[in-house]
């Protein structure tokens, strides 16, 4: 359990998931956390890193800083997605375990479960079948993080802990149109058709995939859980346990943003991968369970895309 003035690093507090830990934790009361923006510390460099944890020494370190994007953003960069991720990531565990630090806790993504795995996904499943094409490269950083961490505990004794989110949106999204996830990508496209008027809106793929999404402050929470509660070498599932098309998804979508024309499907596009849905029974089992359902999220998401001034460029 963290002491609520123990010096707590959270690693990319600028990004979604990382400003989403951050209200987590001064919702719970902790009080001594410690960040730094890319620009004072650029953790793809092994010396500066090294430097921050060996000055700073953190007793907790939440990893939430990583190189993201959607199917085209990781079609076309592949190499960098896995050169920044991997770099990123080896800096910030190594150092942390190099300089005492208690316990860390890696997120990583569902993308790193096999693509053709049975669903609902499990932890076991990890490293059992072929990975989805369109972001091997972003897996195989993940898996690489989860791994190190797993193979600290085992030859080290340390205390470093893994959680896989489902796809995530909410506060702080990146809303770039061809650079962001389905949803925050959806929320922009049909804002712009409702302000332009346009008649019809046409959204990529056929709509038919299965897809799972949790509100990122759930997210948050379930780290401040984890770090509390778990520890082992397995990652964990954090999730919904919930599913919808793709299909689904944009109807609910114009819905909330109040898109009245009509939707169209670009079959040309790449769907990803057919179903993924997490099998979140682990997490239940040790007590957690998400509170925002999708419509009211895609709400707060919407208010959120309205409100930002940095919406479209990050």
């Amino acid at each position: 359990m963290m002491d609520k003035n123990a010096k707590i690093y959270v690693a990319g507090h600028n990004g979604m998931v990382g400003s989403a830990i951050i209200r987590a934790l001064k919702r719970e009361g902790y009080c001594n956390i410690i960040t730094r923006s890319h620009k004072e510390l650029d953790l793809c460099r092994q010396e500066a890193v090294e430097q921050f944890f060996a000055e700073e020494k953190p007793e907790y370190v939440f990893l939430a800083a990583a190189k993201v994007g959607g199917i085209i953003a990781n079609q076309e960069a592949l190499a960098d997605f896995l050169y920044d991720n991997m770099i990123l990531e080896m800096n910030v565990i190594h150092s942390a375990w190099k300089n005492g630090c208690k316990k860390l806790e890696f997120l990583g993504s569902s993308c790193i479960y096999p693509r053709m795995a049975p669903q609902p996904m499990k932890e076991s499943c990890l490293l059992t079948g072929e990975l989805e094409k369109t972001n091997e490269a972003y897996a195989l950083a993940k898996i690489s993080g989860l791994k190190y961490c797993e193979f600290l505990n085992r030859q080290y004794g340390a205390d470093y802990i893994s959680c896989m989110p489902t796809n995530l949106y909410g506060p702080n999204d990146n809303y770039h149109p061809t650079h962001s996830h389905v949803l925050p990508a959806l929320i922009r496209r049909f804002h712009e058709a409702k302000e332009k008027g346009l008649k019809e809106v046409v959204c990529w793929g056929t709509g038919a995939p299965l897809r799972e999404f949790l509100y990122v402050d759930d997210l948050a929470d379930a780290c401040v859980f984890l770090m509390n509660e778990y520890s082992g070498n397995e990652t964990v599932n954090v999730g919904t346990g919930k599913e919808l098309t793709i299909k689904e998804l944009t109807e609910l979508v114009a819905k909330v943003v109040g898109y009245e024309g009509e939707i169209k499907w670009d079959e040309t596009k790449p769907d990803g991968t057919p179903r993924k849905l997490l099998d979140v029974s682990k997490l239940e089992k040790l007590g957690w369970k998400y509170k925002v359902e999708l419509e009211d999220g895609i709400r707060l998401s919407y208010e959120d895309f309205l409100h930002s001034p940095m919406r479209a460029e990050r």
